[in-house]
């Protein structure tokens, strides 16, 4: 029996209310799209409002590039961990408490981080957000899979693409003016109202039906095995290969790497075991799914890795300020804006949703490689074409290839399938930020010593001196501030020739990705439903039934 997904509120004047096999009007579609608009808007604001400020809370608060990376990564490993227990819940509880639960939380950790005095207060507090964070990306997708049936969400995921693409071309602009105006810790209050508004918008306009289940329980143990596991394999690639740590080919690099795959191992382990597993193994094995889950990761490589640092690089490699930075990142999520929503209308049109999955990879690689050519001189007109390519990219892929996984589970498996995909693209962009920083600070580490090495003896001890505060240029004398913007140039083309090799292996999933056509119910029906139906569309077409010859009618 098929879970009811909409009802129609006492009192509305919509016509066409929900029919029987639980299929929405479209007026009711909007009305809930509008509140888990604004919360996955609010999101996503979060992130990219930030990654403009974070060059300043650096300087302020005295940090290093690693921790600038971490500001990043500790909210997205927070986000990734947390997902698959909000998609598990989603197919438990009521999905409108909880994500208005992840709001509340989100809220929380937004003031503690736009109260933070010392980095790791701000880590922690970002933290918080992750969670919540995790639970509105998790449950707004799987709300919008559990009331649109596949054929028709292309129509409804270009409205999602278009606040996606604003929330991330708007976020490095406000993020700019806040700190040039208000300082940066507006750049976290300033989410606080807005989820205010989604909060009320989902309480007035999101009126789904549960299905109350007895017995129900969480894998918690399951949950901790991987969370510990990534942030240990985490911690590993961010602090490894720089000189105040430890080497990749190291006593402590292997423990890191042996530590955190054992955990994972017990982890797919009691994964096989549990009643009621937080990542389903039947179904992040099935051929779709996997595959989709190999190409999220490129994809978060992309929407997190190259935001964070692309705003860097305009910052402290060629002095923009945050507003004229955040401007900079335009292109990229204007091609990511065009991509997205042309790309869903296209595929609700037509029905053909691979040629964009493919289309978007080949873009992506492409783009990822242009912009490893980047130096502390290229033309500004260069790499915001560069740019550009790369939002084409991920707007065709980011929300095409959930799509393709949710046409092939069930309506009660939709929240662990949507979360699975979600979980992995967050975990490629925390494994992005985290791995491509640690990349970016060895390579600037060897440049700058470097340029150091050639000055004369006099002026090595002022800029060994300038270069142990951190990433405060304001404070540097000119000469070493030239010599740490020309080496942030010259090293951020290297982080993306690593991710433009990511990308190649998320080309070829998405090639091997089976090309099923979309369904046009919610809910899947059985294998032989589903056979019997194609057979008798097959028939019908043809002028025959299973019992031979009909006459057609008049």
């Amino acid at each position: 029996m098929s879970a009811t997904v909409g009802e129609t509120r006492a009192g509305a004047t919509s016509t066409s209310p929900a029919n029987g096999d639980g299929v929405m009007s479209h007026r009711q579609i909007l009305e809930a799209l509008t509140g888990l608009i604004a919360a996955l808007f609010t999101a996503l604001l979060s992130t990219t409002v930030v990654s403009t400020a974070l060059p300043t809370i650096i300087g302020e608060l005295h940090g290093t590039q690693t921790q600038y990376a971490w500001i990043i990564t500790a909210a997205l490993l927070a986000n990734a961990a947390s997902t698959p227990i909000w998609g598990k819940l989603a197919d438990l509880f009521n999905k409108k408490v909880l994500v208005q639960s992840s709001i509340v939380i989100f809220v929380i950790g937004s003031v503690i981080a736009g109260a933070a005095h010392n980095v790791p207060l701000l880590l922690g507090a970002r933290v918080i957000q992750g969670i919540g964070m995790g639970g509105l990306t998790a449950l707004v997708i799987a709300i919008i899979g559990s009331i649109i049936p596949p054929r028709d969400r292309g129509r409804y995921s270009g409205y999602t693409g278009a606040a996606m693409a604003v929330s991330m071309s708007g976020g490095p602009v406000l993020g700019g003016v806040l700190v040039d105006t208000a300082g940066w810790r507006w750049c976290f209050y300033v989410c606080v109202p807005l989820a205010v508004i989604a909060f009320v918008l989902l309480q007035r306009t999101l009126h789904i039906e549960t299905v109350k289940k007895t017995g129900v329980s969480i894998d918690w143990l399951g949950a901790t095995l991987l969370t510990a596991g990534v942030s240990v394999l985490l911690i590993w690639v961010s602090f490894a290969g720089q000189a105040d740590y430890y080497a990749w080919f190291s006593t402590q690099s292997a423990m890191y790497v042996v530590g955190g795959l054992v955990l994972l191992g017990l982890f797919v382990f009691v994964e096989s075991k549990a009643k009621d597993p937080i990542l389903p193994m039947a179904i992040i094995t099935e051929r779709t799914t996997g595959l989709a889950i190999i190409a999220s990761v490129a994809v978060g490589v992309g929407l997190f890795g190259a935001t964070t640092f692309l705003t860097q690089y305009f910052q402290t490699a060629r002095g923009f300020d945050p507003t004229e930075a955040g401007l900079l990142t335009i292109p990229m999520v204007f091609g990511m804006m065009v991509a997205s929503v042309g790309s869903g209308q296209l595929i609700t049109k037509f029905g053909k949703w691979k040629p964009f999955i493919v289309t978007g990879a080949v873009l992506l690689v492409l783009g990822f490689a242009l912009l490893s050519t980047i130096d502390h001189a290229t033309n500004l007109w260069v790499i915001g074409v560069f740019m550009a390519v790369v939002g084409l990219g991920t707007g065709m892929l980011m929300q095409n290839v959930v799509l393709a996984v949710q046409n092939t589970v069930s309506v009660q498996n939709i929240g662990a399938a949507s979360s699975s995909v979600a979980f992995f693209r967050t975990f490629g962009g925390a494994i992005g930020v985290s791995v491509l920083g640690s990349i970016l600070a060895t390579r600037v580490g060897t440049l700058t010593k470097t340029s150091v090495e050639a000055l004369p003896p006099e002026q090595q001890a002022v800029a060994a001196k300038s270069l142990g505060g951190g990433l405060d240029l304001a404070n540097m004398p000119d000469f070493v501030a030239q010599i740490v913007r020309f080496a942030y140039g010259d090293a951020t083309g290297r982080i993306f020739l690593v991710a433009a090799v990511v990308a190649l292996v998320t080309l070829v999933a998405v090639i091997l990705i089976p090309n099923r056509p979309l369904r046009t119910t919610i809910d899947m029906v059985t294998p032989d439903a589903e056979q019997k139906a194609e057979l008798e569309k097959e028939a019908e077409s043809a002028g025959l039934d299973s019992a031979g010859p009909t006459t057609a009618k008049g």
